[in-house]
């Protein structure tokens, strides 16, 4: 029994560890989210924070709400890929754990 106890203190070390290098390497990484085929662009951090904004200078003299409507699809979109990017991520660093259905970790 108590070399049942260790080695599943030794797992859950490891695991820590794992999800912390995890978390690191998502916050590093970026993604591009894009909108009116790419006129309107959004470099985003696993952060969710956005580096860059760039708009094709054709959109500038454009409807301003079309231009809105662009920049903020532009945003979701890259949301989205940070969050999908995170979910395959913690996927690799559980896969084999017996974590019950749906239970998300908190990243």
């Amino acid at each position: 029994m108590k070399n049942a106890l260790g080695n599943i203190m030794q797992q859950a070390q490891k695991m820590q560890e794992d999800l912390k290098k995890a978390q690191e390497e998502l916050n590093a990484m970026q993604v591009m989210g894009e909108a009116g085929g790419g006129l309107v662009t959004i470099l985003m951090t696993g952060k969710r924070e956005a580096r860059k904004v760039t708009i094709d200078p054709s959109l500038l003299g454009e409807d301003k709400d079309m231009l809105e409507d662009l920049v903020a699809a532009a945003i979701n979109d890259a949301v989205n890929k940070v969050a999908k990017m995170k979910k395959e991520k913690m996927a690799d660093v559980t896969a084999g754990l017996p974590l019950p259905p749906g239970f998300q970790l908190p990243f």
